[in-house]
């Protein structure tokens, strides 16, 4: 399911933005961490982490849904990542929250990097998971990431006109779960995500929405230049068993983020895709690592 909370934050003429606070709200006693989930999903993707009892008791916890997901939505059709990373802060903004580490999956990998490019004062440390930093390039093919286009177009092309009584369909919701969840779910969970994804891209706003959303994966713009800005610790996870970007690409990028107080990285076996989702063990005990690491408060 999407989000049931939402704020009014100002970007983009005013964009409602769907979170979920671990506990119902801010304790200012204890760091928060933002998360940012994959394509299609929601902030469901971190049931996992909220039910760790030990990242939250360590812990704010505050799951925000991107542009084109989830209970989030925007007054204006057309929008990028980088409106997304200020989406976030602005939340953050709003709940009172002045500094945050970040933790996004796939294109909340990306994500999070962004915000802590457009403020680099207010993100303690990064953890993406199961992502890559690269636009979808012929570089990045080479290196045995997939290549969407050949794919995802035609969706594309059929979503830019109107449908009546859209809904999205069980082809595309069957690519999601396969391609993020590598085969891993058990039958209920993978029915969970169908319904969630049918619940949200649904009428013509759903279509208009969807459209976006996967207009920002295909044409977005790579950020390898900028990652020797970065200067909080990151700390990356990638499964070996990740379809869309392998691990080669990850353990070349960690090396690009030099001004890094420690850019980490580490390969999680029989990890898939969406890593927190099938491995939450390992990344609660990675993240509660990089919160519990002296780097960040340097």
């Amino acid at each position: 399911m999407a989000a049931t909370t939402t704020v009014i934050v100002p970007h983009l003429g005013g964009i409602t933005a769907g979170y979920k606070l671990s506990a119902h709200k801010y304790d200012t006693t204890k760091p928060t961490c933002v998360l940012i989930n994959s394509m299609c999903t929601t902030v469901s993707l971190f049931a996992d982490q909220f039910s760790d009892v030990k990242l939250t008791d360590a812990l704010n916890l505050l799951a925000i849904e991107p542009l084109g997901h989830g209970a989030t939505t925007c007054p204006i059709e057309q929008f990028t990542y980088w409106d997304s990373a200020t989406v976030a802060l602005q939340v953050m903004d709003a709940l009172g929250i002045e500094k945050a580490f970040a933790m996004g999956s796939s294109q909340g990998g990306w994500i999070i990097v962004r915000m802590a490019l457009i403020a680099p004062e207010r993100i303690l440390g990064l953890m993406p998971l199961g992502t890559s930093m690269d636009c979808e390039s012929a570089d990045s093919r080479s290196k045995n990431a997939w290549d969407p286009s050949p794919m995802l177009t035609p969706f594309y092309d059929k979503w830019c006109s109107f449908i009546p009584d859209f809904v999205v369909d069980d082809v595309w919701c069957g690519m999601v779960v396969n391609l993020g969840f590598s085969g891993l779910l058990p039958r209920e969970k993978v029915d969970f995500w169908y319904s969630t994804m049918k619940s949200v891209y649904k009428g013509d706003d759903g279509r208009k929405k969807l459209k976006v959303a996967l207009a920002c994966l295909l044409e977005r713009d790579g950020i390898l230049l900028r990652l020797r800005e970065i200067q909080c610790p990151v700390y990356w996870l990638q499964g070996d068993k990740d379809i869309p970007y392998g691990i080669a690409l990850a353990a070349e990028q960690i090396e690009l983020f030099k001004a890094s107080r420690k850019a980490k990285l580490d390969i999680v076996k029989g990890g898939s895709h969406f890593l927190n989702a099938t491995h939450p063990t390992e990344v609660s005990e990675a993240l509660l690592k990089l919160v519990n690491s002296d780097e960040h408060t340097v």
